[in-house]
């Protein structure tokens, strides 16, 4: 893949040696608790910007408040602010949900995003990219971990050790990132391998001082600031 003049060619070789050994090290990661769209959808969009500490207490405290998106809808802004507001950014995203809620039931006649099931993965993004407050990485988090697909949610730490592994070209954003990960990862391993990117990038690829010494990775590594 060419980005910006940047070449950049990984096989599908070198990412199973690297899930292999990510593997050995974290052994097989929990996954996350499958919701239905919607709710991966809003579960998402409260996630942003914030710890997942935080972002699951908010989506808990919401679904209390309100144990239907039909109760969600009817809510007023303010309602739905005040249910989320330990997720940070509240009155933002109260905004963008109420609006997403009302945008939904405008078009389909409810709040069931359970038809995406049946679309095949281009169609679904598509739908849900349409939605304000909607990006390509939440789309990817819904077709990932509500609908089984083999996308590829992209965060800070995913890019940041993707880069430096070398699995991506070093000038990636997000989106570009995605799209790289997601062609040459085989779709069996496109969930486990989100799953072990974070966490190794949590605690070994930090974005400063990055424990090197010791490093799984270190024999697969490009990483040319990479410590002894």
């Amino acid at each position: 893949m060419v980005i910006s003049g940047e070449i950049l060619t990984v096989s599908s070789h070198k990412v199973e040696r690297i899930f292999r050994l990510l593997q050995s090290e974290y052994g097989h990661l929990q996954r996350k608790k499958e919701r239905d769209p919607l709710s991966e959808l809003i579960a998402t969009i409260l996630s942003q910007n914030t710890s997942d500490l935080n972002s699951h207490r908010a989506f808990r405290n919401l679904k209390e408040r309100f144990p239907t998106w039909e109760e969600a809808q009817k809510a007023s802004q303010e309602e739905i602010a005040e249910a989320i507001k330990i997720g940070g950014l509240f009155n933002e995203k109260a905004r963008r949900i109420k609006a997403l809620l009302e945008e939904i039931h405008q078009q389909e006649g409810g709040l069931d995003l359970s038809f995406l099931v049946k679309m095949d993965s281009d169609r679904a993004q598509k739908y849900l990219l349409q939605f304000k407050g909607v990006g390509p990485k939440t789309a990817a988090c819904v077709l990932l971990f509500s609908l089984g697909r083999s996308s590829m949610p992209v965060d800070t730490h995913i890019l940041r050790a993707s880069k430096r592994i070398g699995l991506v070209p070093q000038i990636s954003n997000a989106l570009q990132a995605q799209a790289v990960l997601e062609g040459i990862t085989p779709p069996q391993l496109v969930y486990p391998l989100h799953l072990s990117l974070i966490e190794h990038g949590r605690r070994i690829c930090k974005a400063r001082l990055p424990l090197c010494t010791g490093c799984i990775l270190r024999v697969e590594c490009d990483y040319p600031e990479k410590t002894n």
